[in-house]
């Protein structure tokens, strides 16, 4: 068996972790609810999106998805599914490095928002435990894609200080530890 297959068969030390209750809350309270279909950096521009910042696909919205509606119920079912896909997410991608409870927080919080995929160079740099990389990292996911170009969307930079903060911290108290 190669090294890459027993690492990916070996459970992940974070197997049954979940999103706190209250931070879960909090996230939901940031992503505001929007009971149809829109793009999400304005008209024609960004991605088509609904609920609560839930990516229906890369690029604008159709004209039939834009006049489609939203329910309250599927709103709420969609991001209860996308949280637990977050959460298996880190689950999977950080196997060496014991999260602890605020890190694995914010780690859902930020695989909500960019993916797994999105996230992939964090999962590594928290993994080998590189912790003030990996918050550095993070501070720079504030970008989004609109018309082909890469802007700032204002809306992740307070989102991504707050989920880089408990890896800012570690890796200070692992700094004056070792002093």
């Amino acid at each position: 068996m190669t090294k890459l297959a027993q690492v990916a068969a070996t459970p992940s030390v974070n197997a049954g972790m979940k999103m706190s209750p209250e931070v879960r809350v909090r996230m939901r309270r940031l992503e505001r609810d929007v009971f149809k279909y829109y793009d999400d950096m304005g008209t024609g521009k960004g991605n088509c999106t609904w609920g609560p910042d839930i990516l229906a696909h890369r690029g604008p919205c159709s004209k039939e998805e834009l006049a489609r509606p939203v329910s309250a119920a599927a709103v709420e079912a969609e991001f209860a599914r996308r949280v637990v896909g977050a959460e298996g997410g880190v689950i999977r991608m950080v196997r060496v490095q014991k999260l602890p409870q605020d890190q694995f927080d914010a780690l859902v919080s930020l695989t909500y928002n960019a993916g797994v995929h999105g996230s992939r160079n964090v999962y590594t740099l928290v993994d080998t435990g590189r912790l003030a990389e990996a918050a550095r990292q993070i501070r720079t996911m504030t970008s989004a894609r609109v018309n082909g170009r890469s802007v700032v969307a204002r809306g992740l930079i307070a989102r991504r200080a707050e989920e880089s903060a408990p890896f800012d911290a570690a890796a200070k108290s692992a700094a004056i530890a070792k002093q």
